[in-house]
């Protein structure tokens, strides 16, 4: 098997997508509230800890589909 070196070269050219500081700090506070929806329901509605738990896990799956749907339409009109 054999590799083409001008593919390899022009991938090697291209730098990669650094993420902003507005990004990671916009991660960070989705993480916040995630973990503050968790201990809301099951501190303060006293829902189980699983129910608690999956509720989080949904909301941030949730919201992890909405950037991947805003990345890929922003992407596209490059």
């Amino acid at each position: 098997m054999t590799v083409d070196r001008d593919v390899i070269a022009e991938h090697e050219q291209t730098p990669p997508d650094e993420v902003s500081r507005a990004t990671v700090i916009a991660y960070a506070v989705a993480a916040t509230l995630l973990v503050g929806w968790f201990l809301f329901g099951w501190l303060v509605l006293r829902q189980g800890f699983i129910d608690s738990v999956g509720e989080s896990a949904g909301a941030g799956f949730a919201l992890l589909l909405v950037i991947s749907v805003v990345g890929t339409v922003r992407r596209s009109r490059r």
